[in-house]
């Protein structure tokens, strides 16, 4: 199971029991969602049943749009319940993919540049150490 299919399900869990749930919980799917701001007007409306209405129905909204549309209109669904890496945020698919061929083109122009810096070594054209120099500065765009 993807992960927006997986994120989506339990927003429409979140958000349906915020609408039936005998305490007041109408916030949860908001927060889960990362619309903190919108979690903390529902909590601020927990007396009333404007939020109970509410989660019922954007319960059934959430039950009516596909997993790519749900992950591309919420795309922090869940964030603050995975672990926090040093590259931040998880992303959702088809913006790795964009990374991916980008560093792809890049790691394949790098690999272009260094075969030719070899060649100018190998006919004289530059030192092993100018040409030492510039693989490693080559690499470091990688």
């Amino acid at each position: 199971m993807a992960i927006s299919a997986y994120n989506r399900k339990i927003a429409i869990a979140l958000a349906f029991s915020g609408a039936i749930a005998p305490f007041p919980t109408a916030w949860l799917h908001k927060f889960y969602l990362g619309h903190y701001l919108w979690g903390i007007v529902y909590l601020v409306l927990a007396p009333t049943q404007l939020p109970r209405v509410a989660c019922l129905l954007e319960g059934a909204w959430y039950l009516t749009q596909s997993d790519d549309g749900f992950a591309n209109r919420f795309p922090q669904a869940g964030s603050i319940l995975r672990p926090v890496s040093s590259e931040g945020p998880l992303q959702n698919t088809t913006e790795m993919k964009r990374i991916d061929i980008t560093n792809i083109d890049i790691t394949n122009q790098v690999a272009k540049a260094i075969r030719e810096l070899e060649l100018l070594r190998q006919e004289g054209l530059i030192t092993e150490y100018e040409f030492e120099q510039k693989r490693r500065k080559l690499l470091e765009q990688v």
